[in-house]
Protein backbone atom coordinates (compact mmCIF):
# COMPACT_ATOMS: atom_id res chain seq x y z
CA UNK A 1 0.00 0.00 0.00
CA UNK A 2 1.33 3.44 -0.97
CA UNK A 3 2.38 5.21 2.25
CA UNK A 4 2.34 8.58 0.45
CA UNK A 5 -1.32 8.24 -0.47
CA UNK A 6 -3.69 10.65 1.23
CA UNK A 7 -6.96 8.92 2.03
CA UNK A 8 -10.24 10.79 2.11
CA UNK A 9 -11.07 9.13 5.41
CA UNK A 10 -9.52 6.57 7.71
CA UNK A 11 -11.80 4.74 10.13
CA UNK A 12 -10.29 3.31 13.29
CA UNK A 13 -12.17 0.15 14.20
CA UNK A 14 -14.29 -2.33 12.26
CA UNK A 15 -17.18 -2.77 14.66
CA UNK A 16 -20.77 -1.87 13.71
CA UNK A 17 -20.06 1.87 14.02
CA UNK A 18 -16.90 1.75 11.94
CA UNK A 19 -18.29 -0.47 9.19
CA UNK A 20 -21.51 1.55 8.95
CA UNK A 21 -19.47 4.76 8.65
CA UNK A 22 -17.43 3.12 5.89
CA UNK A 23 -20.56 2.09 3.99
CA UNK A 24 -21.72 5.72 4.02
CA UNK A 25 -18.35 7.25 3.10
CA UNK A 26 -17.92 4.84 0.17
CA UNK A 27 -21.42 5.58 -1.06
CA UNK A 28 -20.28 9.21 -0.94
CA UNK A 29 -17.30 8.18 -3.13
CA UNK A 30 -14.68 8.80 -0.46
CA UNK A 31 -11.56 6.64 -0.59
CA UNK A 32 -11.96 4.80 2.69
CA UNK A 33 -9.55 2.73 4.77
CA UNK A 34 -10.52 0.79 7.90
CA UNK A 35 -7.83 -0.14 10.41
CA UNK A 36 -8.80 -2.91 12.86
CA UNK A 37 -6.43 -4.57 15.30
CA UNK A 38 -8.49 -7.72 15.83
CA UNK A 39 -11.31 -8.87 13.56
CA UNK A 40 -14.23 -7.11 11.85
CA UNK A 41 -17.22 -6.93 14.16
CA UNK A 42 -15.36 -6.25 17.38
CA UNK A 43 -17.19 -7.50 20.46
CA UNK A 44 -20.29 -8.14 18.35
CA UNK A 45 -18.43 -10.85 16.41
CA UNK A 46 -18.09 -12.96 19.57
CA UNK A 47 -21.64 -12.40 20.79
CA UNK A 48 -23.65 -15.60 20.79
CA UNK A 49 -27.15 -14.33 20.05
CA UNK A 50 -28.65 -10.94 19.21
CA UNK A 51 -32.40 -10.47 19.60
CA UNK A 52 -32.83 -6.67 19.55
CA UNK A 53 -31.33 -5.66 16.21
CA UNK A 54 -34.02 -4.47 13.77
CA UNK A 55 -34.76 -6.81 10.90
CA UNK A 56 -33.67 -10.01 12.66
CA UNK A 57 -35.75 -11.92 15.17
CA UNK A 58 -32.51 -13.60 16.13
CA UNK A 59 -29.01 -13.54 14.61
CA UNK A 60 -25.54 -14.47 15.82
CA UNK A 61 -23.01 -11.71 16.27
CA UNK A 62 -20.63 -13.47 13.92
CA UNK A 63 -23.16 -13.59 11.09
CA UNK A 64 -24.19 -9.96 11.53
CA UNK A 65 -20.54 -8.91 11.49
CA UNK A 66 -19.87 -10.89 8.31
CA UNK A 67 -22.82 -9.28 6.55
CA UNK A 68 -21.56 -5.80 7.44
CA UNK A 69 -18.02 -6.63 6.33
CA UNK A 70 -19.22 -8.10 3.03
CA UNK A 71 -21.29 -5.02 2.30
CA UNK A 72 -18.39 -2.66 3.06
CA UNK A 73 -15.95 -4.63 0.89
CA UNK A 74 -18.49 -4.87 -1.92
CA UNK A 75 -18.55 -1.05 -1.99
CA UNK A 76 -14.77 -0.87 -2.16
CA UNK A 77 -13.75 -0.20 1.44
CA UNK A 78 -10.19 -1.34 2.11
CA UNK A 79 -9.30 -3.13 5.36
CA UNK A 80 -5.91 -3.54 7.03
CA UNK A 81 -4.92 -5.09 10.34
CA UNK A 82 -3.00 -2.92 12.78
CA UNK A 83 -2.87 -1.47 16.27
CA UNK A 84 -3.17 2.34 16.22
CA UNK A 85 -0.90 4.00 18.80
CA UNK A 86 -1.42 7.68 17.96
CA UNK A 87 -3.07 10.22 15.71
CA UNK A 88 -1.88 13.73 14.86
CA UNK A 89 -2.79 16.52 12.51
CA UNK A 90 -1.00 19.22 10.49
CA UNK A 91 -3.55 21.72 9.17
CA UNK A 92 -5.88 19.71 6.89
CA UNK A 93 -3.80 16.50 6.86
CA UNK A 94 -4.10 13.94 9.65
CA UNK A 95 -1.69 11.13 10.48
CA UNK A 96 -2.49 7.70 11.88
CA UNK A 97 0.49 5.78 13.29
CA UNK A 98 0.51 2.03 13.95
CA UNK A 99 2.46 0.06 16.52
CA UNK A 100 5.01 -1.07 13.91
CA UNK A 101 5.81 2.54 13.01
CA UNK A 102 3.82 2.59 9.77
CA UNK A 103 1.75 5.72 9.33
CA UNK A 104 -1.06 6.75 7.00
CA UNK A 105 -2.19 10.16 5.80
CA UNK A 106 -5.82 11.18 5.60
CA UNK A 107 -8.10 14.20 5.27
CA UNK A 108 -10.51 12.95 7.95
CA UNK A 109 -10.66 10.39 10.74
CA UNK A 110 -13.58 8.53 12.28
CA UNK A 111 -12.69 6.99 15.64
CA UNK A 112 -14.77 3.85 16.21
CA UNK A 113 -12.44 1.77 18.36
CA UNK A 114 -15.22 0.59 20.65
CA UNK A 115 -14.70 -0.64 24.18
CA UNK A 116 -13.07 -3.59 25.91
CA UNK A 117 -14.23 -5.66 28.82
CA UNK A 118 -13.77 -4.07 32.25
CA UNK A 119 -11.59 -6.03 34.68
CA UNK A 120 -12.36 -6.83 38.30
CA UNK A 121 -8.88 -5.78 39.36
CA UNK A 122 -8.57 -8.41 42.10
CA UNK A 123 -5.63 -10.68 42.95
CA UNK A 124 -5.44 -13.72 40.70
CA UNK A 125 -7.56 -12.32 37.86
CA UNK A 126 -4.66 -11.53 35.56
CA UNK A 127 -2.70 -14.63 36.55
CA UNK A 128 -5.54 -16.98 35.60
CA UNK A 129 -6.78 -15.18 32.49
CA UNK A 130 -6.83 -17.92 29.85
CA UNK A 131 -6.56 -20.52 32.60
CA UNK A 132 -10.11 -20.39 33.87
CA UNK A 133 -10.78 -16.65 33.79
CA UNK A 134 -12.57 -15.51 30.63
CA UNK A 135 -14.44 -12.51 29.23
CA UNK A 136 -16.10 -14.36 26.34
CA UNK A 137 -18.65 -17.13 26.76
CA UNK A 138 -18.89 -17.86 23.04
CA UNK A 139 -15.11 -18.24 22.80
CA UNK A 140 -14.47 -20.34 25.91
CA UNK A 141 -17.77 -21.93 26.90
CA UNK A 142 -17.04 -25.30 25.22
CA UNK A 143 -13.98 -25.74 27.47
CA UNK A 144 -16.26 -26.00 30.51
CA UNK A 145 -18.36 -29.01 29.55
CA UNK A 146 -19.91 -30.47 32.75
CA UNK A 147 -17.93 -28.03 34.90
CA UNK A 148 -18.97 -25.64 37.68
CA UNK A 149 -18.51 -22.01 36.72
CA UNK A 150 -19.22 -18.54 38.07
CA UNK A 151 -20.41 -15.49 36.16
CA UNK A 152 -19.91 -11.98 37.54
CA UNK A 153 -22.31 -9.17 36.62
CA UNK A 154 -25.96 -8.18 36.58
CA UNK A 155 -26.60 -6.57 33.21
CA UNK A 156 -27.88 -7.90 29.90
CA UNK A 157 -24.53 -9.36 28.89
CA UNK A 158 -24.00 -11.27 32.14
CA UNK A 159 -27.49 -12.78 32.06
CA UNK A 160 -27.46 -13.60 28.35
CA UNK A 161 -24.01 -15.17 28.54
CA UNK A 162 -25.07 -17.23 31.57
CA UNK A 163 -27.97 -18.62 29.55
CA UNK A 164 -25.57 -19.48 26.73
CA UNK A 165 -23.05 -21.11 29.08
CA UNK A 166 -25.81 -23.25 30.59
CA UNK A 167 -25.58 -25.61 27.60
CA UNK A 168 -22.05 -26.57 28.65
CA UNK A 169 -21.76 -26.21 32.44
CA UNK A 170 -23.45 -28.47 34.94
CA UNK A 171 -23.79 -25.59 37.43
CA UNK A 172 -23.57 -21.79 37.15
CA UNK A 173 -23.33 -19.27 39.97
CA UNK A 174 -24.15 -15.68 39.07
CA UNK A 175 -22.38 -13.36 41.50
CA UNK A 176 -23.82 -9.86 41.72
CA UNK A 177 -22.84 -7.04 44.04
CA UNK A 178 -26.41 -5.77 44.36
CA UNK A 179 -29.71 -7.36 45.41
CA UNK A 180 -31.33 -7.11 41.98
CA UNK A 181 -30.26 -7.32 38.35
CA UNK A 182 -30.03 -4.42 35.92
CA UNK A 183 -30.60 -6.62 32.87
CA UNK A 184 -33.77 -6.81 30.80
CA UNK A 185 -36.68 -8.62 32.42
CA UNK A 186 -36.85 -11.19 29.63
CA UNK A 187 -33.31 -12.32 30.55
CA UNK A 188 -34.07 -12.22 34.28
CA UNK A 189 -37.11 -14.45 33.88
CA UNK A 190 -35.09 -17.01 31.93
CA UNK A 191 -32.32 -17.00 34.53
CA UNK A 192 -34.66 -17.44 37.49
CA UNK A 193 -36.43 -20.34 35.77
CA UNK A 194 -33.22 -22.18 34.90
CA UNK A 195 -32.50 -25.00 37.39
CA UNK A 196 -28.77 -24.95 36.61
CA UNK A 197 -28.34 -21.31 37.64
CA UNK A 198 -28.02 -20.07 41.21
CA UNK A 199 -27.73 -16.37 42.06
CA UNK A 200 -25.48 -15.11 44.86
CA UNK A 201 -26.67 -11.60 45.75
CA UNK A 202 -24.84 -8.73 47.48
CA UNK A 203 -21.47 -10.31 46.87
CA UNK A 204 -18.14 -9.40 45.30
CA UNK A 205 -15.07 -11.47 44.47
CA UNK A 206 -12.02 -10.51 46.52
CA UNK A 207 -9.57 -13.02 45.02
CA UNK A 208 -9.28 -15.65 42.29
CA UNK A 209 -7.35 -18.71 43.43
CA UNK A 210 -6.06 -21.88 41.82
CA UNK A 211 -3.13 -24.08 40.98
CA UNK A 212 -2.58 -24.59 37.25
CA UNK A 213 -6.17 -23.43 36.63
CA UNK A 214 -8.84 -21.65 38.64
CA UNK A 215 -10.33 -23.80 41.39
CA UNK A 216 -11.59 -21.35 44.01
CA UNK A 217 -13.02 -17.86 44.54
CA UNK A 218 -12.90 -15.80 47.71
CA UNK A 219 -16.24 -14.01 48.14
CA UNK A 220 -17.28 -11.14 50.37
CA UNK A 221 -20.83 -10.10 51.24
CA UNK A 222 -21.24 -6.36 50.61
CA UNK A 223 -23.77 -5.94 53.45
CA UNK A 224 -22.46 -8.17 56.24
CA UNK A 225 -18.77 -8.33 55.36
CA UNK A 226 -18.89 -12.12 55.68
CA UNK A 227 -16.28 -13.96 53.64
CA UNK A 228 -16.45 -17.44 52.21
CA UNK A 229 -14.93 -19.69 49.55
CA UNK A 230 -16.63 -20.96 46.42
CA UNK A 231 -15.18 -23.88 44.49
CA UNK A 232 -15.48 -23.41 40.71
CA UNK A 233 -13.68 -24.53 37.59
CA UNK A 234 -14.00 -21.24 35.76
CA UNK A 235 -14.91 -17.57 36.06
CA UNK A 236 -16.59 -15.43 33.38
CA UNK A 237 -16.48 -11.66 33.96
CA UNK A 238 -19.16 -9.39 32.45
CA UNK A 239 -19.15 -6.15 34.46
CA UNK A 240 -19.24 -3.57 31.69
CA UNK A 241 -16.79 -2.05 29.29
CA UNK A 242 -14.01 0.53 29.09
CA UNK A 243 -13.49 2.62 25.93
CA UNK A 244 -10.43 1.85 23.81
CA UNK A 245 -9.02 5.37 23.90
CA UNK A 246 -5.62 4.92 25.56
CA UNK A 247 -3.88 5.98 22.34
CA UNK A 248 -5.71 9.34 22.45
CA UNK A 249 -4.59 10.52 25.88
CA UNK A 250 -1.75 12.63 24.49
CA UNK A 251 -3.93 13.99 21.67
CA UNK A 252 -7.13 15.13 23.34
CA UNK A 253 -8.90 15.28 26.68
CA UNK A 254 -11.33 12.50 27.54
CA UNK A 255 -14.06 12.36 30.16
CA UNK A 256 -13.48 10.80 33.58
CA UNK A 257 -14.21 7.33 32.22
CA UNK A 258 -12.08 7.66 29.09
CA UNK A 259 -14.91 8.33 26.63
CA UNK A 260 -14.67 10.87 23.79
CA UNK A 261 -16.95 13.90 23.97
CA UNK A 262 -18.78 14.69 20.71
CA UNK A 263 -21.74 16.76 19.63
CA UNK A 264 -24.89 15.22 18.11
CA UNK A 265 -23.15 15.14 14.72
CA UNK A 266 -20.31 12.96 16.06
CA UNK A 267 -17.88 15.89 15.78
CA UNK A 268 -14.99 16.15 18.22
CA UNK A 269 -13.38 19.50 18.96
CA UNK A 270 -10.95 18.87 16.09
CA UNK A 271 -12.02 19.69 12.55
CA UNK A 272 -12.36 16.58 10.43
CA UNK A 273 -12.12 14.14 13.35
CA UNK A 274 -15.28 12.33 14.39
CA UNK A 275 -16.12 9.58 16.91
CA UNK A 276 -18.86 6.96 16.76
CA UNK A 277 -20.14 3.97 18.71
CA UNK A 278 -19.14 2.73 22.15
CA UNK A 279 -16.02 4.90 22.21
CA UNK A 280 -17.99 8.12 22.63
CA UNK A 281 -19.90 9.39 25.65
CA UNK A 282 -23.65 8.76 25.34
CA UNK A 283 -26.63 7.30 27.16
CA UNK A 284 -27.23 3.99 25.39
CA UNK A 285 -24.57 1.53 24.23
CA UNK A 286 -26.17 -0.88 21.76
CA UNK A 287 -25.45 -2.21 18.28
CA UNK A 288 -28.33 -0.15 16.88
CA UNK A 289 -27.03 3.09 18.40
CA UNK A 290 -23.51 2.31 17.16
CA UNK A 291 -24.88 1.86 13.64
CA UNK A 292 -26.73 5.17 13.95
CA UNK A 293 -23.58 6.91 15.15
CA UNK A 294 -21.63 5.44 12.24
CA UNK A 295 -24.15 6.65 9.69
CA UNK A 296 -24.02 10.19 11.07
CA UNK A 297 -20.21 10.18 11.29
CA UNK A 298 -19.87 8.95 7.72
CA UNK A 299 -22.28 11.57 6.43
CA UNK A 300 -20.53 14.34 8.37
CA UNK A 301 -17.13 13.24 7.01
CA UNK A 302 -18.54 13.63 3.48
CA UNK A 303 -19.84 17.11 4.32
CA UNK A 304 -16.52 18.08 5.89
CA UNK A 305 -14.57 17.13 2.76
CA UNK A 306 -17.05 18.97 0.55
CA UNK A 307 -16.55 22.11 2.64
CA UNK A 308 -12.79 21.60 2.59
CA UNK A 309 -12.85 21.36 -1.20
CA UNK A 310 -14.90 24.55 -1.48
CA UNK A 311 -12.49 26.43 0.78
CA UNK A 312 -9.54 25.23 -1.30
CA UNK A 313 -11.23 26.29 -4.54
CA UNK A 314 -12.00 29.72 -3.07
CA UNK A 315 -8.40 30.03 -1.93
CA UNK A 316 -7.07 29.07 -5.37
CA UNK A 317 -9.40 31.56 -7.04
CA UNK A 318 -8.29 34.28 -4.66
CA UNK A 319 -4.62 33.54 -5.36
CA UNK A 320 -5.27 33.56 -9.11
CA UNK A 321 -6.90 36.99 -8.86
CA UNK A 322 -3.88 38.34 -6.97
CA UNK A 323 -1.60 37.27 -9.80
CA UNK A 324 -3.59 39.19 -12.43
Amino acid sequence: MDENKIWDTIILGAGPAGMTAAIYTRRGLLETLIIEKMMPGGNVAITNKIENYPGFTEISGGELSRKMEEQAKHLGVEFISGDVVSIAQDEEIKYVTLEDGTYYKTKSIIIATGAGWRKLGVPGEKKYTGRGVSYCGTCDGPFFQDKVIAVVGGGDTALDESLYLERFAKKIYIIHRRDQFRGAKIYQDRVFKNPKIEVIWDTVISEVQGETFVNNLRLKNTKTGEEKALNVDGLFIFIGQEPNTQFLKSFCSLDDYGYINTDVNMKTKFDGIFAAGDVRKKELYQISTAVGDGAVAGYMAIKYLEELKCKQEEKNECNANKLK
